[in-house]
């Protein structure tokens, strides 16, 4: 799917600094960053849910 991304001139610059730094497309590093933030709220998402559902055994075996 395509899709259109709107960046102010300063975050373009700095997406192009990126790029070129790592060797990659200004695209890549767009799609990159994207997937990471998800990957991150996933891991949190998981992390959270953990902590809330064994909450007591967690402080049990920290005893």
């Amino acid at each position: 799917m395509a899709m259109n991304l709107r960046l102010t001139d300063e975050d373009t610059e700095a997406l192009r600094a990126y790029a070129a730094e790592h060797g990659t497309s200004m695209q890549q590093a767009a799609l990159d960053a994207i997937r990471q933030m998800l990957h991150g709220e996933r891991r949190s998402r998981f992390i959270r849910h953990i902590l809330d559902e064994d909450r007591e055994l967690l402080h049990r075996l920290s005893q």
